[in-house]
């Protein structure tokens, strides 16, 4: 059993940066690869960075690309998420998860584990 519990929301302006954490309990961190998903308002829960278990490999959706950046410490069990170059488009609940598949996981059905979610809200 994993849990999952994130921090790092807030509201922010438009350009803004903002790092998410995801803290993981349990000893079996590093055999998860871990991802960050986030869903806004009437829509659908949308995929945005995962890693895999060792840090060797990383996936972004394509609107991120270039402004977040997904990354994490297994010695302190935590995943990060560092949003630069915020936008309103970007306003959400962001959640991460974790997979027992080794490298990075686009999909959420591949995800064993979800944390309860951080606000991030981003005003033009």
């Amino acid at each position: 059993q994993v849990q999952l519990v994130e921090s790092g929301g807030g509201l922010v302006q438009a350009g803004d940066s903002l790092r998410l954490s995801c803290a993981a309990s349990g000893r079996t961190f590093s055999s998860y690869s871990m991802g960050w998903f986030r869903q806004a308002p009437g829509k659908e829960r949308e995929f945005v960075g995962a890693i895999g278990w060792s840090g060797g490999s990383t996936r972004y959706r394509e609107s991120v690309k270039g402004r977040f950046t997904i990354s994490r410490d297994n010695a302190k069990n935590t995943v990060y998420l560092q949003m630069n170059s915020l936008k309103p488009e970007d306003t959400a609940v962001y959640y991460c998860a974790a997979s027992r598949y080794s490298a990075a996981q686009t999909m959420d059905v591949r995800y064993d584990y979800w944390g309860q979610g951080t606000q991030v809200t981003v005003s033009s």
